[in-house]
Parts: C-alpha cells; sequence; structure tokens
C-alpha cells in the first residue's frame, strides 16, 4: 500500500508552504515524505520534488504556442490533460515503492477540484497505482473572519468534497499571521454555530443579505445540520499544530496500521553466583 495527500486550494493558501512545512517535520520524526510537484507554473518553493510536471511541460510552453494561445487558467487545465495523457511519464517517475508517502502540491486553479473532472481522473488512476489518498483542502484563515466569507470558503470546500469522493481534511492556513483579536474571532468558526453566524451577518447593512437572508440562512441549516464541513487551524511555527494535523490524515488513510509490530529483545538478568 502507498500513501498520498492531495494538496488543494485556492491560489495563495499556502499549500507549497504546507509541504515544505511537512517534510521538514517528517524528517525531524525520521520519516520520509517525498513532494511531488504538479503546478506548471511554480517558480520557487522550499523543498526538492520526487517528481515535477514542469519536467514534463510548462505552463509557458501552452500559452506560448502560436497555435494554442492559451491564456494562464485555460494553460492550466492544458497541462492537467497533458499529464492524464502521459501517466506512463508520471508511473515511471513516481516508482513502484511500497510504503511510499506522497504530497501532491497541485495548482492553485480551485475549478480543477470544484467542478472539472481533470483531478477526478487522476485521483481514480493514483488509486490504480494502489494509493490511498486523502484530500487535504487549504485556505487562508485571513479570508475567513467574518460569516460571508466563512460560508463562501465552506461551500468551496464543500463542493471539492462533493467532486473528488475522498476521505477529505480542511485545514485554517496561516494562522501564525493572525492578530489576537482576529485568531479569537476565528474560535467561532472552527466549529460553527451558523446562528451565531447568520446573526453576525444580519448586523451588516447589506442589500445583498438582506435580499438573499433566507438562501444564506438555508445554506447554514445544512451545514449544521449534516456535519458537513469542519476546519483545522494549522500553525506552522507550532510543532504540536503540525503534528496534529499529520495525525490526523495518518488516521484517516490508516497510514502505519500494515506495519509489522516491533519487538525488542530484552536481555534476560544475569544471575548472581554469589546466591
Amino acid at each position: 500500500m502507498r500513501y498520498a495527500q492531495l494538496v488543494v486550494g485556492p491560489a495563495g493558501s499556502g499549500k507549497s508552504t504546507y509541504c515544505s512545512t511537512m517534510v521538514k517535520h517528517a524528517t525531524d520524526s525520521n520519516r520520509i515524505v517525498e513532494v511531488v510537484n504538479l503546478d506548471p507554473a511554480a517558480e520557487h518553493f522550499d523543498y526538492e520534488p520526487l517528481v515535477d510536471i514542469r519536467e514534463l511541460i510548462h505552463l509557458d510552453d501552452a500559452m506560448e504556442d502560436e497555435e494554442l494561445q492559451f491564456g494562464p487558467n485555460g494553460g492550466l487545465i492544458f497541462c492537467m490533460e497533458t499529464l492524464l495523457e502521459n501517466c506512463d511519464w508520471l508511473e515511471e517517475q513516481l516508482g513502484d515503492v511500497d510504503d511510499d508517502y506522497l504530497l501532491f502540491d497541485c495548482p492553485g486553479q480551485i475549478e480543477l477540484y470544484t467542478h472539472l473532472p481533470v483531478i477526478k481522473r487522476l485521483v481514480e488512476q493514483l488509486e490504480k497505482w494502489n494509493f490511498r489518498i486523502c484530500v487535504v483542502f487549504l485556505i487562508d484563515s485571513q479570508f475567513m473572519v467574518d460569516g460571508a466569507k466563512f460560508l463562501s470558503g465552506t461551500m468551496a470546500a464543500l463542493s471539492v468534497m462533493v467532486n473528488l469522493e475522498l476521505p477529505h481534511v480542511n485545514i485554517l492556513t496561516k494562522m501564525d499571521l493572525l492578530s489576537k483579536s482576529a485568531r479569537k474571532q476565528l474560535d467561532n468558526y472552527l466549529d460553527p454555530d451558523p446562528h451565531i453566524l447568520l446573526a453576525e451577518m444580519r448586523n451588516v447593512k447589506s442589500r445583498w443579505h438582506e435580499k438573499y437572508a433566507k438562501l444564506t440562512e438555508a445554506i447554514g441549516e445544512v451545514i449544521d445540520n449534516f456535519s458537513l464541513v469542519r476546519f483545522c487551524p494549522l500553525n506552522i511555527k507550532d510543532e504540536e499544530s503540525i503534528d496534529n494535523i499529520l495525525i490526523t490524515i495518518d488516521n484517516i488513510i490508516q497510514f502505519g496500521e500494515d506495519a509489522d509490530v516491533k519487538i525488542k529483545d530484552f536481555d534476560e538478568p544475569e544471575e548472581n553466583g554469589d546466591e
């Protein structure tokens, strides 16, 4: 069995930082975790990728082609479709080693995960290669400090969950960048009460909120009644926070459960010859 985290989320949510943080934490814990870069537009990251899609195709290749003439969004989709057409290349690059633990650092184009079939097809291919996968959806905590934005981020996370149909962990990143007051406010959203959120939104004078109050309330009730979405906070400067996230994901994908139990041999105590 092989294990993987599919690290997804909007642009700027901290996907590459998350991957480099997890690699460093794993190294300090004597674990081997590798990263696969699936972002053809990536310019810089702090880890050495095991596989890099840019060796197959770069976003500039799609955008500068005189026949294709793609923009950034169309170019990213084209690059991911090119990857799927070259699955043999990806399989060869990944190798075939049991107990692999890989982080797939994905592009920041949210529609790749919310409704397009590209990433879903990639997931199906990875499962054929014996990967047990957990989706890690990242969203910037600085974006989630009021009711309207929280509901928006929650619906994006829910869309990814429905589209990919995999075990799923939602993470609020960049907690270390929040002020104390914003961090205290964010605590209300980690285990949200939609009634409190809706009350906050009603206090905001906005034609939009007034016109669509019933729709917003219905969305909040669905999220609450079915416990569909919860968020885990991540502070990359706190080792305990990092460890909690990793343990949660390891439990979901059952990492280590197939390992043999290690039994330590104890030396028999020497008998005292004087007795």
